[in-house]
């Protein structure tokens, strides 16, 4: 199943936002985490890291759903495909693995930290705040240079689907249905 254009353009629209505001939250997080970490200020570390909780606890989750969801949504309703081409292959995993890093790690290391913070002790590990907003900050800059070089050609499945494609009964089949 094909998109029409405007539905394609929508969906575009719709990822390109989610993905870069996915992206944002992250870096902001990112700089909220350094703030808790680097600060002498026991209300500053309260602050940033109930911050990144508001953050984690309401927009995380709905950006990376409505990223994956709109990607795969694009992948699968264009000529692009989900498994034809490798950085669009990648991009999926990585989504995918982001997403559950997001909800198995990050979130539970966000909230351990307000817990720790909020009953008056200090930040448990500076890792809690830092590692996951570093490393996730990293695959979104990463997914975003391979949206925009497309890197790495067709993969194996892509190849086969070209190759059928070229052949005379294919192109004469594709004709008559068209």
């Amino acid at each position: 199943m094909k998109l029409n254009r405007p539905a394609r353009r929508a969906f575009l629209v719709v990822h390109v936002a989610a993905s870069a505001g996915w992206l944002g939250l992250t870096l902001g997080l990112l700089a909220l985490g350094i703030a808790a970490t680097t600060t002498g200020s026991a209300t500053t570390v309260e602050a940033s890291v109930r911050a990144m909780k508001l953050f984690a606890d309401w927009l995380l989750l709905p950006l990376a759903f409505l990223t994956l969801l709109s990607g795969l949504v694009l992948s699968l309703g264009t000529a692009w495909g989900l498994a034809r081409h490798r950085w669009v292959y990648t991009k999926f995993w990585l989504t995918l693995a982001t997403t559950t890093a997001t909800v198995f790690a990050l979130r539970p290391a966000v909230n351990s930290a307000v817990a720790a913070v909020a009953a008056g002790g200090p930040l448990p590990d500076a890792g809690d705040v830092l590692f996951g907003p570093i490393v996730s900050l990293s695959a979104y800059l990463f997914m975003t240079v391979i949206s925009v070089l497309k890197p790495w050609g067709l993969t194996r499945r892509g190849r086969r689907r070209r190759a059928a494609a070229r052949t005379p009964v294919a192109a004469g089949r594709i004709r008559q249905t068209a």
